[in-house]
C-alpha cells in the first residue's frame, strides 16, 4: 500500500470528511441516494439494485463506491382492471465506500418510506408523493496504512511507532435524517417526474479530529425525468440532476435512447451520454431483457486531471430486477 506522510494524509481525511456524499454518474438508477420519495417509484411491484463505481483509477489511489438497494409497494390492493390510487412504498438500502487505497472506509445504511397521492383522474394522471428516510453512517481510518514523520527511523517508517497524534480517532457512527418530495405526470406514452429533497437534516456531527464544530452538512438535490415513447419500438429519455454541499456542487443533463428489438419485444438496447458539470463526458450503454436492466457508463474526463500523466479512469455499473405478480415487459426508464 502506498505509504503517505502524517501530515498529508490527515490534510486530505479532513478535506474528505467535509466533501460531499459519495455520488454517481448514473444517478438516474440510484434513486433511493437521490430522493426518499423516489422509494417505491416504479411500474412493477418491488425493485431491486445494485451499484457500483471504481473512480480515478491510474493517477491516484482510486475511490470505490458499491450500493444495494431493494424498494416495494405497500399495501396495494391489486383488482385488474382498476389503476392505482394513492401508492405507499418503503424501502432499504446499504452503501460502502473506500478511498485512499482503503485506508477511509465508510459504510452506510437507510430506511425510507414514500407516500404518493393521486390528484387527478383520466388519461393524464397527476401525482404528488412525499418521502421520509433515516441514515446511519460509520466513517473509519484504517492508521496502520499511513505514516507519520515521527514514525520514520532513518531507514523507513515503524508504524509500530507512537503517531504523536492523540487528537486523532475513528470517528463514531452518526444518525441522520432526510426527506423529499416529488411531483409526477402521467400520460399513455410518456410521464415527466420532478423532485427535490435534503439529506442529513439534522446535521449529525462527523469528524476524526474530535472538533466540536465539525458536521455533516446538509445535502440539497433537485431533479427531473421526462420519457416518451417517439415510435412504437423507440423510448426517449432526458434527465437531470443538481446537488449541492457544503462547497462542493455540480449537475448533470444527458439523454438516451432506447429501441426495442423487433425480432425479441422483451428486449431492449439502449445508448446515450450525459454532461457533468466541468468534470466529464459520460457515455452510457444499456441492455433489458423483461424486467432485468444492465447499465454500464464511462467517465470522460474533460477536467484538468486529464492532463496527469497517467490518465484517470471511471467506470459505473448498475443493475436493475424488477418483479411484479404477473409476468411483466421491458420497462425502458431508469427511474421507475
Amino acid at each position: 500500500m502506498k505509504r503517505l506522510f502524517g501530515m498529508m494524509a490527515m490534510t486530505m481525511l479532513v478535506i474528505k470528511s467535509d466533501a460531499q456524499d459519495p455520488s454517481f454518474s448514473q444517478f438516474f438508477a440510484s434513486p433511493l441516494n437521490i430522493n426518499p420519495a423516489l422509494t417505491a417509484h416504479i411500474n412493477a411491484d418491488w425493485r431491486a439494485i445494485s451499484n457500483f463505481r471504481d473512480q480515478w483509477l491510474g493517477p491516484a489511489s482510486p475511490y470505490a463506491t458499491a450500493t444495494a438497494s431493494f424498494d416495494a409497494k405497500l399495501f396495494q390492493k391489486k383488482i385488474p382492471g382498476v389503476e392505482e390510487g394513492n401508492i405507499a412504498g418503503g424501502g432499504i438500502m446499504f452503501m460502502y465506500d473506500k478511498a485512499m487505497g482503503g485506508v477511509v472506509k465508510s459504510s452506510y445504511a437507510s430506511a425510507d418510506f414514500s407516500y404518493r397521492v393521486k390528484l387527478t383522474k383520466g388519461p393524464v394522471i397527476h401525482r404528488l408523493g412525499a418521502g421520509f428516510g433515516t441514515i446511519f453512517g460509520h466513517r473509519r481510518i484504517n492508521f496502520s496504512g499511513v505514516d507519520f514523520e515521527e514514525q520514520f527511523t532513518g531507514y523507513g517508517f515503524n508504524t509500530n511507532l507512537p503517531h504523536g497524534e492523540t487528537s486523532l480517532s475513528n470517528m463514531k457512527p452518526y444518525f441522520s435524517v432526510s426527506t423529499g418530495l416529488l411531483y409526477s405526470i402521467t400520460a399513455e406514452k410518456w410521464n415527466v417526474d420532478i423532485g427535490g429533497a435534503m439529506f442529513h437534516v439534522n446535521r449529525p456531527k462527523q469528524t476524526f479530529l474530535k472538533d466540536e464544530r465539525q458536521y455533516l452538512p446538509i445535502r440539497y438535490v433537485g431533479h427531473a425525468n421526462f420519457e416518451a415513447f417517439i415510435s412504437d419500438n423507440a423510448v426517449l429519455n432526458i434527465n437531470t440532476i443538481y446537488q449541492h454541499q457544503l462547497k462542493a456542487q455540480y449537475y448533470s443533463f444527458g439523454a438516451a435512447l432506447g429501441y426495442f428489438l423487433p425480432s425479441n419485444p422483451d428486449m431492449m438496447l439502449s445508448a446515450g451520454a450525459w454532461y457533468w458539470s466541468k468534470n466529464a463526458v459520460i457515455p452510457y450503454f444499456g441492455f433489458a431483457y423483461k424486467d432485468f436492466q444492465l447499465g454500464l457508463s464511462y467517465d470522460a474526463t474533460i477536467s484538468k486531471l486529464n492532463d496527469a500523466a497517467n490518465k484517470p479512469n471511471t467506470y459505473e455499473v448498475s443493475l436493475i430486477l424488477r418483479g411484479r405478480n404477473k409476468p411483466s415487459y421491458v420497462i425502458p426508464c431508469p427511474w421507475k
